[in-house]
């Protein structure tokens, strides 16, 4: 099929996608809340210190992006309890990669809490690019194709992805 040109590369990219149901601060902080546990209204309220109008917003959004699902609670059919989908545990290693990134770029001391493998106690490695086999991948070695050449056998034409110097 070949190797799209230029700009091509970007057709059809979801990128703007994601962004469009991400793309701002507080959608990550509530997501970053959810996966810690937290489930009510007040409770994202008191955790983030967001305003309530804010807060709504943001929750109705990420429901209706199918990140969130919006469930009444059982016990108290006026609460409501929101909880990550299938689709927002999805985003959790884009999360754990902007923190990761947050930690080490961002010019702040590092005092947080450590986000580690409960089995074991020990720290998560730094979320990284790899390759089916395995290995590790620099953004040089990372290269644009067609769908449709993903299943073949043979390397397909490949235009270089990674053009950033390091």
């Amino acid at each position: 099929m070949g190797a799209r040109k230029g700009l091509d590369v970007f057709e059809g990219c979801a990128l703007p996608a994601a962004l469009e149901a991400m793309g701002e601060r507080w959608s990550f902080m509530i997501l970053r809340a959810a996966f810690s546990g937290i489930v009510y209204f007040e409770d994202f309220q008191g955790a983030l210190g967001i305003a309530r109008n804010i807060l709504s917003s943001r929750l109705s959004k990420l429901v209706a992006k199918g990140i969130l699902t919006r469930e009444p609670v059982e016990s108290d059919r006026r609460r409501v309890a929101y909880r990550l989908t299938e689709k927002g545990r999805g985003l959790v290693p884009v999360m754990i990669a902007l923190r990761q990134w947050g930690e080490r770029w961002s010019g702040h001391p590092f005092a947080g809490p450590v986000l580690a493998d409960r089995r074991d106690g020990k720290p998560i490695r730094p979320v990284t690019i790899q390759a089916w086999d395995g290995r590790p991948l620099d953004h040089r070695d990372l290269c644009w194709i067609e769908p449709a050449d993903t299943g073949t056998t043979t390397k397909p034409e490949c235009e270089a992805a990674g053009h950033a110097e390091h």
